[in-house]
């Protein structure tokens, strides 16, 4: 969950050129590698838009919807008919990774925070991908496709729609 909630708060937090990025839309690939070189690969959609509001549609190999609210994370697991309701951290302040983001080479930036690094690389200011090492020391990369920049997003579409008959699990 943590991976997840890790990437999804990057890209929330609109980076590209690299601060001039309101919202953030496109397909994403999901590879996540062990310290055995075992492989997951996770696919789906993601919408962000600032200051930190993102919807992250996985849809292969399981289904399931995770929101970044402003102070909270709901993750809805259809297959489980469950909702994880997490808050987050009232000191994380995305901004001052953008801020603090350095860039290392054309196209490539480096962030850290929390003593982890993040690798962000970008092609005429639109980001194409996220590496990172996990905290259970997994690689981590996100590529982005058929990436929308400053588009207009209606903030309903931030908003879990869930089941009444869903466990909601609170931590």
């Amino acid at each position: 969950m943590k991976r997840i909630i890790l990437a999804a708060l990057l890209v929330t937090s609109g980076y590209a050129s690299i601060k001039n990025i309101n919202s953030f839309e496109a397909d994403f690939l999901q590879k996540i590698v062990d310290d055995k070189g075992v492989k997951i690969t996770y696919t789906g959609h993601v919408t962000a838009s600032k200051p930190r509001y993102a919807l992250w549609q996985y849809t292969k190999p399981v289904q399931k919807s995770v929101y970044i609210l402003q102070n909270k994370i709901v993750v809805i697991e259809p297959e489980l008919e469950q909702v994880i309701i997490k808050h987050l951290n009232g000191d994380f302040d995305l901004f001052k990774i953008i801020h603090n983001a350095k860039e290392i080479a054309k196209g490539s930036y480096l962030a850290n925070f929390q003593n982890k690094a993040y690798i962000i690389k970008t092609e005429n200011s639109i980001i194409k991908s996220i590496s990172y090492k996990d905290e259970l020391e997994n690689d981590i990369k996100i590529v982005f496709k058929n990436q929308k920049i400053n588009k207009k997003i209606s903030q309903d579409k931030y908003v879990p729609d869930i089941p009444d008959e869903y466990d909601i699990v609170s931590e």
